[in-house]
């Protein structure tokens, strides 16, 4: 039977073998759940006994406790003192120095309407976002080559444009798997979007709506898929499912019906993520903000006296703890229990035994791979390296994209096609289109407008993409997508010279 506790009971609860933890002043019994927990037992340790609401909040959806804990482990409230301790300690703490940075930067960001392409939107959410927030959506796989090839790689691709067309009447708009769109680009999936906004995935939601464009909701979104849903500005408001497979089959089919329940209309199954990679920029975070907090601490005091920069003497649990830093970061722990043994064979039959919705697969990277996708009867394909974030030197997109048009048109009028990974302008938008792509898919950028803007920072980036396309469109004598065929764009061996 639940009750309200107290801090000092609740403190006595900090180990493996009992390990208790506050969330907005409700009291869990995690003790069980420390193995299965994607991020380790390590992280849930540190907030044994205490309060663990700050750290929990931006990266779980609030339904996470109520599907992971069995309802006895919700153990009651705190007291009314531990309440009032709680919450004096948390307007009492002293600020980090990552948030002293980030209120400076928010107060000097410039205004939406000086933003002119989405390069300077992620500039933006690079100042005003806590370094955690950012390390974890620009990491990429190793030494990151994948992820700025993705980008560089479009440079290598060059138009044929037609002139003497009247293009006063231009068209951008498409569908996706049937769905309207207002421009060939959607939001591709992305994880925990409150990370760098308080708001979330319904920013995403509510700008894409705004501006009639498709949303990928991501398996490990930072809101629940219901609170995700329900802030669609319509009911008719399309919604596609990023599913990242369970290595349980009764777990992975009770989330695919649940976004079913929900209304969501597409599933994108992700096949290029079976284990975690290593993003050191995300996995290195901790250790930079530890540096950071050390360094402040041993500035000038304010009577000028110098605090002591002696080193604590290591003791034998600080080598100990060494051997348990988490190798996964942020990113590699909400894929520990993913199935690592999908196959052709059997899980598509799987997944059409479960849905009748649409099923796409993202992550093919090879021609062989669409082929056999095209066999297998999906709905369509979404060629992606997961943005550079898994196996490094994965060839970039729009090569694959390239290769897949010479080797096997046939493909492209079997299912329906999508790229994403290194796509900043609209000109990489019709490079892709050219070649074949029904739409593309753009993850990091829309993070980064929410981020560093909310709501009308994912707006303004879709107005961005609408002008670039239209303009670029017109340029190259196309009035609709299409009028955007493969002649129009031509692969050269060398690329011009500019920073990325």
């Amino acid at each position: 039977m639940s009750r309200a506790w107290s801090l000092e009971e609740i403190a006595k609860h900090h180990t493996r073998s009992s390990c208790w933890v506050v969330i907005k002043n409700k009291v869990y019994d995690v003790t069980e759940f420390l193995p299965e927990h994607p991020g380790g037992a390590q992280i849930i340790l540190k907030y044994g006994g205490r309060d663990a609401t700050a750290a929990y909040e931006p990266i779980h959806p609030p339904d996470a406790l109520d599907k992971n804990l069995s309802s006895d482990k919700h153990l009651g409230d705190v007291d009314a003192a531990a309440a009032q301790q709680i919450t004096k300690e948390r307007e009492s703490r002293k600020k980090t120095k990552d948030e002293i940075r980030m209120e400076e930067a928010q107060a000097r960001k410039p205004p939406l309407s000086r933003i002119l392409n989405l390069r300077e939107l992620e500039e933006v959410a690079k100042s005003v976002m806590s370094y955690k927030a950012w390390a974890y959506y620009s990491s990429a796989t190793d030494d990151e080559i994948t992820y700025y090839e993705n980008m560089r790689a479009f440079s290598r691709f060059f138009f044929h444009p037609r002139v003497l067309v009247p293009v006063s009447k231009c068209d951008p708009s498409t569908t996706v798997l049937g769905f309207k769109s207002s421009i060939p680009v959607f939001v591709s999936g992305s994880a925990l979007a409150k990370l760098g906004h308080p708001l979330g995935e319904a920013n995403i939601t509510r700008g894409a709506g705004r501006t009639n464009i498709i949303q990928m909701v991501s398996s490990n979104a930072s809101l629940s898929y219901e609170q995700i849903a329900h802030s669609r500005i319509s009911d008719s408001q399309p919604l596609f499912f990023q599913l990242y497979k369970h290595k349980d089959d009764k777990v992975a089919e009770q989330r695919v019906r649940e976004v079913v329940g929900l209304g969501y209309n597409a599933i994108f199954l992700t096949v290029d993520a079976v284990v975690p990679s290593a993003r050191e920029r995300d996995i290195r975070a901790p250790f930079v903000l530890e540096d950071q907090e050390r360094e402040a601490e041993q500035q000038p005091a304010a009577d000028g006296q110098q605090k002591s920069t002696q080193e604590t003497p290591r003791k034998p649990s600080d080598v100990d703890e060494e051997a348990n830093v988490n190798v996964f970061g942020t990113a590699g722990g909400l894929i520990q229990f993913d199935d690592i043994d999908m196959s052709w064979k059997r899980t598509i039959p799987w997944l059409r035994g479960v849905t009748k919705l649409p099923i796409v697969l993202k992550g093919i990277q090879r021609v062989e791979d669409a082929v056999l996708a095209m066999e297998a009867g999906v709905d369509g394909i979404m060629i992606s390296n997961h943005g550079g974030r898994q196996l490094e030197y994965s060839l970039p997109s729009i090569e694959v994209l390239y290769k897949l048009r010479k080797q096997r048109p046939d493909v492209f009028d079997k299912l329906e096609v999508y790229i994403d990974g290194g796509i900043r302008r609209g000109t990489d938008v019709l490079k892709a289109l050219c070649l074949g792509a029904k739409a593309v898919g753009l993850g990091r950028p829309f993070l980064y407008a929410q981020g560093a803007y909310g709501e009308e920072g994912v707006v303004k980036a879709v107005q961005i993409l609408e002008r670039e396309i239209v303009t670029s469109m017109r340029l190259l004598g196309a009035t609709s997508v299409k009028d955007l065929v493969p002649e129009m764009v031509e692969r050269v061996d060398w690329q011009p010279r500019f920073k990325l």
